[in-house]
């Protein structure tokens, strides 16, 4: 990579307790975008991991163009053994194309992962059929990023998005849009009424697709994409700790 991390952007780790919370953010973003959610979890006593994809979180976004989703997924995979060594159950929290990762890596190994929370999760998008050609075409488009109602927050996103890399990410898309019937954690989404990033039709495709036998979709009125920076942020942790001690067994976390 050619950038430096940019501050905020690292990567976190929050010993807290037996169960363990593994939180993805979304693509050109950052850990900057969970960050506040991994440590009120923590709080509660629930360990969390949120690892920074490769690409993401440096001040040149000519390295997210040097990574494609087969790096996304390895990082994750990592940071699930690494926090799984640790902890007796973990859950998945996704944001955004976090989301879809989430569910990806529940979809790879149904046996792993005690559940799944996915906030506005991305898994179709129908303006990337052009990206393979695209990227011909350009170089780079301007960002998405900090798609947030509540003033002063910052994902630390990136500015311009690769045009390589959209093709990789239409590729994740398809595959994990095909893999949701094999996912069958239980699953608890969050949906943004107003999202200029992801159409909240993704969450109810998520819904309607999903394997799992135990699923709630909870729709969030006063955010938008990057709802765990945004007005709904303090109802979406209390909810995800409450589906955590759900799932994860008799000697969940209390606090």
């Amino acid at each position: 990579m050619s950038g430096t991390v940019r501050p905020g952007a690292e990567p976190f780790r929050i010993d807290a307790g037996p169960v363990g919370a593994l939180l993805l953010h979304g693509f050109s973003g950052s850990p900057a975008s969970l960050r506040p959610m991994g440590e009120w979890l923590a709080a509660h006593g629930v360990s969390v991991a949120g690892p920074r994809l490769p690409g993401h979180g440096t001040d040149d976004w000519h390295d997210l163009a040097s990574a494609d989703w087969i790096d996304w997924e390895r990082e994750a995979l990592a940071a699930a053994d690494d926090l799984g060594s640790r902890c007796r159950a973990t859950i998945l929290v996704g944001l955004s194309m976090g989301g879809g990762l989430a569910l990806h890596l529940a979809a790879m190994q149904p046996a792993r992962f005690a559940g799944v929370v996915a906030i506005n999760p991305y898994v179709r998008d129908p303006r990337l059929l052009a990206a393979p050609v695209l990227k011909f075409a350009r170089p780079s488009v301007r960002g998405v990023g900090n798609d947030i109602a509540k003033p002063g927050q910052d994902e630390i996103c990136n500015e311009r998005l690769p045009t390589a890399t959209l093709a990789s990410l239409s590729s994740f898309l398809r595959t994990v849009e095909r893999e949701l019937p094999r996912v069958t954690a239980p699953l608890l989404l969050f949906s943004s009424a107003e999202d200029h990033t992801v159409d909240p039709a993704n969450s109810r495709l998520v819904a309607a697709r999903a394997g799992s036998a135990h699923k709630d979709l909870v729709r969030l009125a006063r955010s938008f994409h990057v709802a765990t920076l945004d007005h709904d942020a303090p109802g979406i942790f209390e909810r995800t700790l409450a589906f955590i001690r759900e799932v994860a067994g008799p000697d969940q976390p209390e606090g």
